[in-house]
């Protein structure tokens, strides 16, 4: 199905109160086709943009790299109407995860709504999935083109690229650097990336269960040679054993101090990952046939601004966490939140700063991220009694729902509120609009429904029709809408496109504080309104 856009934003183009910007061969080079970029791609059409995504690589690549999705990102992907994709791809969509938390369990499973929801899938499939929307959407994707070289004006940016033709150059309004940890985008535009890389290596593995292998019932394995071995994480002096049996399949990783650097797409074999094993446990285990081999290492970075003038980085090349299950998620949400003000901004209607907005959110979302994922680092790597003690504690912690709780939403990025002006804005105003069940004079429909076109909505929950009028200035941009819901969280809601909500009246708040506030709330995030309505 291809979906067509423009027809939606032609009025937009032609409201705008400035000359037309300059002649380019896209609107926004995104360099990269991971995760990051692809979801970029996919959300810049949803907002009317023309994107040229340029990966260097010729063929998407096969080498074993996430294996999943999970948290909030899972949310936005519903609210777009893609994650029935997902899911058919996925072997278990949408678990309560067991999630590994340093060398300790998030055990999500014993609540019956947990905060945390995950869907094993492979990178791989993600790509796939995404790449395939975003031509829907009609994005245009080159592979085997690098880019070698970037420069700005006040107008455009130009990119050097090596293309299957030779060296050619590209011009576009902004570019999005999505090139990943070693980020060439990043070094050219000369934007810092400081942080710390950890001396440790950690080799995963999912390998089918030999006959050998002796399985009991409650998980553990029996080895010869080592006795009885727990399911979970063993720790001896030389690292940390970590396994379990779900269906048939092993699922195992070590974990080793070691200063060696690898190349990412290098590949592991299962004699390297057999020795491993061999020197933290002291001894062997029988593997099957390998199903998946990865290799990766732990660095803490965060770039010191995800803008500089015209050209952005999303995804790995703006962060990277020390530990698993958060780089991806944390890096298609970046995308989500960038790609509307971008649109904006392009279409001319963009309020002064809103593009700045982006390094702010995000950079705070990052923090976030590097908060929890530092906290896992300090509880796998320490060895001594104080250490140990410290898991002991954590876990026991961790037996309490509300801290469960907590930690979930933490590690799922589902308590991100971002950062708003003022100190009497609602409670909801900056976190992500809850998915309401919605009554109107067309049928029953939902906000997940209403925001599959990822444009702006002001709904009013309270039929203030008031409320509605002071927003008809802005009603080319702004999708306005009067629904009934069980236990209103508020009297109307102002939603941005990335489902956050940018403004909300409370319950019989009076109009002479709602209507001038819903006003500026508009202007703030979608511009100044048309005066001929």
């Amino acid at each position: 199905m291809r979906v067509d856009i423009d027809d939606r934003d032609e009025l937009e183009r032609g409201e705008r109160s400035r000359e037309e910007g300059p002649v380019t061969d896209a609107d926004v080079i995104i360099v990269g086709a991971g995760p990051a970029g692809l979801m970029l791609a996919g959300e810049l059409r949803l907002a009317g943009v023309r994107p040229l995504v340029l990966e260097r690589h010729p063929q998407p690549r096969d080498t074993p790299k996430a294996s999943g999705i999970g948290g909030r990102i899972l949310d936005l992907l519903r609210y777009r109407g893609i994650l029935d994709r997902f899911e058919a791809a996925s072997s278990d969509p949408n678990i309560a995860p067991r999630f590994p938390f340093g060398s300790l369990h998030l055990d999500l499973t014993r609540l019956a709504d947990p905060p945390m929801r995950a869907m094993p899938i492979s990178q791989a499939e993600i790509e796939r999935l995404l790449g395939e929307r975003a031509r829907e959407l009609g994005a245009d994707i080159r592979r085997g083109h690098e880019v070698v070289g970037v420069g700005q004006d006040d107008a455009t940016v130009t990119a050097e690229v090596h293309g299957p033709d030779g060296p050619c150059r590209v011009t576009a309004r902004y570019l999005v650097g999505c090139d990943g940890a070693r980020s060439r985008v990043r070094d050219l535009a000369g934007i810092p990336f400081p942080g710390t890389t950890y001396p440790e290596v950690n080799r995963l593995a999912v390998v089918t269960v030999p006959d050998s292998l002796t399985v009991h019932d409650n998980g553990d394995i029996a080895v010869p040679g080592l006795g009885t071995i727990h399911a979970g994480f063993t720790r001896t002096d030389r690292g940390v054993f970590a396994f379990a049996v779900t269906d048939g399949v092993l699922s195992l990783m070590t974990t080793e101090d070691e200063s060696a650097e690898y190349d990412d797409d290098e590949p592991m074999a299962l004699a390297e990952l057999g020795a491993s094993i061999r020197r933290v446990l002291g001894g062997d285990i029988p593997l099957g046939e390998p199903i998946r081999l990865s290799r990766f290492t732990f660095k803490d970075r965060q770039a010191d601004r995800y803008r500089d003038g015209r050209i952005l980085l999303a995804g790995d090349a703006a962060h990277l966490f020390p530990a698993t299950g958060t780089a991806l998620n944390v890096g298609m949400l970046d995308t989500v939140n960038l790609a509307w003000k971008l649109g904006a901004d392009i279409h001319g209607w963009a309020p002064t700063d809103l593009l700045d907005t982006y390094h702010d959110e995000r950079q705070f979302a990052g923090a976030r991220a590097l908060l929890q994922t530092r906290a896992q680092a300090a509880l796998r790597r320490g060895h001594d009694a104080a250490d140990e003690a410290l898991r002991q504690v954590f876990q026991e912690l961790l037996a309490d729902e509300p801290a469960l709780r907590r930690m979930g939403a933490l590690v799922a990025h589902n308590d991100i509120r971002y950062p708003v002006p003022g100190p009497e804005s609602h409670a909801l105003t900056g976190a992500f609009v809850p998915d309401l069940t919605l009554h109107t004079d067309q049928g029953v429909t939902s906000v997940a429904e209403l925001m599959r076109p990822a444009r702006p909505i002001l709904l009013d929950l309270a039929d203030r029709p008031y409320l509605r009028e002071a927003a008809r200035g802005w009603q080319h941009r702004v999708d306005i809408h009067t629904a009934k819901t069980d236990h209103p969280p508020a009297d109307i809601l102002l939603i941005r496109p990335d489902a956050h909500i940018a403004w909300a009246a409370a319950v019989d708040e009076p109009a002479d504080t709602a209507v001038p506030a819903l006003r500026e709330a508009l202007a703030c995030w979608f511009g100044t309104p048309l005066e001929r309505v």
